[in-house]
């Protein structure tokens, strides 16, 4: 008899596994979506000391600031990747301005690479986790605790984020999952299965 409760009780956790992952396929497949859609800013900071931090933060709005005028009239991820590469150097030595006029002389890479992110919410939003397309701006060692945002659509400013520049670069079901109610388990079962995925490849 405890045989067969066994047997029984080991059937129904399968059920369950597979219908859990049944019901994922939709929602992982809007997800990649969602990354093919997406370019984000990643921002490494020399150290984890207070002024480093500081300073990244600086960085980051003098970025932000320059990159708002860039982004001005880009209507897809491609464009806004596009002109990101063409104004790499810009990019770098606004950053290198910005490390030397506070009294640092840190050296400041710029470049455009695959990084991967956890999920991460920004005031309404919710960014599934994957690897997406991402400026990256290196301080000094690069050591430091990051900061990270999404360059376009501009989700930037947590609260305030254009929400309009967002519905319109995204269709119906890449917007609904990334501002309607959330779905915290799925989005992390989605993000053990993309570091999963990372590991491996």
């Amino acid at each position: 008899m405890k045989k067969q409760i066994r047997i029984l009780l080991k059937s129904l956790a399968s059920a369950f596994v597979i219908a859990v992952i049944i019901s994922m396929v939709p929602f992982q497949a809007v997800c990649q979506e969602v990354q093919n859609d997406v370019f984000r800013l990643h921002i490494l900071a020399n150290s984890d000391s207070d002024t480093d931090q500081a300073l990244k933060l600086k960085v980051r709005d003098e970025i932000l600031k320059y990159t708002q005028q860039m982004y001005k009239n880009a209507s897809s991820k491609s464009e806004a990747i596009r002109l990101t590469d063409e104004n790499l150097q810009a990019l770098a030595d606004r950053a290198k301005g910005v490390v030397r006029d506070e009294g640092f002389d840190y050296c400041v890479t710029a470049q455009i690479a695959d990084t991967f992110f956890d999920t991460r919410t920004y005031g309404n939003v919710t960014m599934p986790s994957g690897e997406y397309p991402a400026l990256r701006i290196i301080i000094g060692e690069g050591k430091g605790h990051n900061w990270w945002c999404v360059m376009y659509p501009s989700l930037c400013v947590g609260a305030s984020a254009d929400y309009q520049a967002l519905k319109k670069c995204t269709d119906d079901r890449e917007y609904n999952l990334l501002t309607g109610e959330k779905r915290i388990y799925k989005f992390k079962i989605v993000e053990y299965y993309e570091k999963i995925k990372d590991f491996l490849t």
